[in-house]
């Protein structure tokens, strides 16, 4: 998915600066973004007061959205440099076009990854024919120096390994939780699992010390750590944890991201992530001139033109409130 912003702001993100080194509780409220013809999303990453969690960079937040009489998601060709994007539903279907040739329409509860390494560029929208409700979740995660420069290439995983508790499903979208590991292609220590709950469900999840966490609600009431999150909202956890206590109101769906803070400092800038302005110039010359991203094939529509670069230098910084 893109960052659609026509004036798209640079995000410095990376080092371990603001990381909490002990269990916090920071409730991060999402900001409104259209996204496309139809769709609106809330992002919760970048945030004004939180960058990065481990190597998470970018979190999305949509529906549900009932696009029974709409087109749905319809975000055309754009590139991308330095990271992954990791496709996740609960409603509703997304087709997936590359410029590697993959084409994959993913469903509720199947892991769509890309790794897009030095360039690729992709397409993503609603079917013709489609489900009336759309809702998912769409995150990015920074490729860490020594594999950004990797060749592109796209995952797609129907079936993931699951975690069970009383009351409790955590499926396992990237890296490992509680001993069981997902198949997706990880390059950093990290962990993104989907968890459903039940209603009256009062379970503790198990983390590890090291890592930083944050909990996106997804749908339903629950609490996290104690902290009551409504649907769109993130709660930021820090590090130091070694388990989660988490109590469901009703059935509640929620997405927990971790991972080992992440040392090195990044520019984040519309699709792209680099580590100096050169390399962001450069990316942008590159998509202008049709060079380097390749082409999405089989897309109706024109892809998407790259944002002015602001006035200012871009400079890689460490997180930043």
């Amino acid at each position: 998915m893109s960052n659609l912003d026509r004036e798209a702001v640079p995000s410095l993100c990376g080092g371990r600066g603001f990381v909490v080194a002990e269990p916090v509780r920071e409730l991060l409220s999402p900001r409104q973004v259209r996204l496309g013809e139809s769709t609106e999303v809330r992002r919760l990453l970048p945030n004004l007061g939180r960058r990065m969690v481990g190597a998470w960079c970018f979190v999305d937040h949509y529906g549900p959205d009932d696009i029974a009489d709409e087109p749905g998601m319809q975000v055309p060709p754009h590139p991308h440099m330095g990271l992954q994007t990791v496709s996740w539903l609960h409603e509703g279907e997304v087709l997936h076009r590359d410029s590697t040739g993959s084409l994959q329409t993913i469903r509720p509860r199947q892991l769509g990854l890309m790794t897009s390494g030095h360039a690729i560029s992709h397409s993503e929208e609603s079917p013709r024919s489609h489900a009336r409700h759309l809702h998912g979740a769409q995150l990015w995660v920074a490729l860490p120096d020594a594999h950004r420069h990797t060749d592109p290439h796209f995952e797609f995983h129907a079936e993931l390994p699951r975690v069970t508790a009383p009351g409790l499903t955590a499926t396992v979208l990237l890296g490992s939780l509680d001993g069981t590991t997902s198949p997706g292609t990880t390059y950093t220590p990290l962990v993104g699992a989907d968890l459903s709950l039940t209603a009256g469900t009062d379970v503790r999840l198990p983390l590890e010390r090291d890592f930083e966490y944050a909990v996106l609600s997804m749908s339903g009431e629950a609490h996290v750590d104690g902290v009551p999150l409504v649907p769109g909202s993130m709660l930021y956890l820090g590090c130091g944890r070694d388990e989660l206590p988490l109590r469901a109101d009703s059935d509640a769906d929620l997405m927990l991201l971790g991972g080992e803070p992440f040392e090195e400092e990044l520019i984040m800038f519309w699709n792209w992530i680099g580590r100096s302005q050169e390399e962001i110039v450069q990316a942008r010359r590159d998509w202008t001139e049709g060079t380097r991203f390749g082409e999405v094939k089989g897309y109706d529509g024109a892809p998407l033109a790259a944002p002015e670069l602001p006035a200012v230098p871009l400079k890689p910084r460490g997180r930043t409130r």
